[in-house]
């Protein structure tokens, strides 16, 4: 079998997913339709919204398929009428079995960590926040519990001691449509030679982040807080919450920091004022607040926030 010949189903839904099918189409392999999530209301205006597959998809005229449910019975009857051979999986949702082992070379998915290391929805994000130097992309076929089948094939990079979430991610989002294409190939050659994920490890894990998930805790040590707010920038962002001069409370999103390893006197929490940005004291040090958001503005450097901001002073960090 050739690439031409081999009927594909693309299942994915976000940017991160939209790589990899460009890449499938572009080289001319046979995409036969794509599934993808329901459009959407979104924003104050609830205006509905597609996937960012679903648009890259229609602009191919690729069928596309939107099921709410994926164990309805019309939409298994759709996907089986395409006859796929094979079914990618990137940045999707868990499919139940009738889905994934419809396909006679069955569903590969592509996940954005060195398995079996950081399974689950978050792996960026929590490579990142547990300050790892080394990050990379799987692909494996997909079983019965979640982000724990064969591996085919992983590509490794490295993590720099700057580099945010959303820095790995668009790197892993090229690199991971490389690896796709990859693994379509040994799947076409009859190449593949799939090994079981390692048992022996302990394991970290990469839950679902939550708006509590993303509150700084200032008792940390200043590294941990540096990672965690790298490993949040840009999305969703790491957030704190002091008190104004009025006494109301109010959130504040970093993005942006810098370690300043010291001692000092100051208690955990106390702001440290400068002309170009200001540090919040922890036990080990400073960290210094380099790029912001607070409600109703957009996101912006501290030092453009403080020429409009004339009482930081007066802020009393909610620790």
């Amino acid at each position: 079998m050739n690439k031409y010949d081999l009927r594909i189903i693309y299942m994915g839904t976000p940017d991160f997913a939209v790589e990899s099918l460009k890449e499938l189409v572009e080289n001319d392999y046979n995409v036969v339709a794509v599934v993808t999530m329901p459009d959407k209301p979104i924003g104050r205006g609830y205006k509905v919204q597609s996937s960012a597959v679903k648009v890259y998809a229609d602009s191919k005229n690729i069928p596309v398929l939107q099921p709410q449910n994926l164990k309805d019975t019309s939409f298994l009857d759709e996907l089986r009428s395409y006859k796929a051979d094979l079914q990618i999986v990137v940045a999707f949702r868990m499919l139940p079995q009738e889905v994934w082992s419809m396909p006679r070379l069955g569903t590969f998915n592509l996940h954005a960590s060195l398995l079996p290391q950081y399974r689950g929805a978050a792996p960026i994000n929590w490579a990142i926040i547990n300050g790892e130097i080394e990050t990379g992309v799987t692909t494996f076929f997909l079983q019965h519990e979640i982000d724990t089948g064969n591996i085919i094939l992983q590509e490794k990079i490295s993590i720099a001691e700057n580099e945010n979430a959303g820095d790995i991610h668009d790197k892993l989002m090229f690199l991971g449509a490389k690896t796709v294409l990859k693994t379509v190939d040994l799947i076409i050659e009859n190449n593949v030679n799939a090994i079981p994920q390692s048992g022996n490890l302990v394991l970290k894990s990469a839950p679902k982040i939550f708006k509590e998930t993303c509150q700084i805790n200032w008792n940390n040590d200043v590294v941990s807080i540096f990672n965690f707010i790298r490993g949040l920038s840009p999305f969703p962002g790491a957030w704190f919450e002091w008190i104004l001069p009025d006494n109301i409370k109010s959130i504040v999103k970093v993005f942006d920091s810098k370690v300043e390893l010291c001692q000092h006197n100051h208690s955990i929490g106390t702001i440290v004022s400068g002309n170009e940005c200001f540090k919040v004291a922890v036990k080990d040090g400073y960290l210094k607040i380099l790029n912001l958001q607070v409600p109703g503005k957009k996101r912006m450097s501290t030092a453009d926030f403080l020429r409009g901001f004339k009482h930081l002073n007066e802020c009393i960090i909610n620790i």
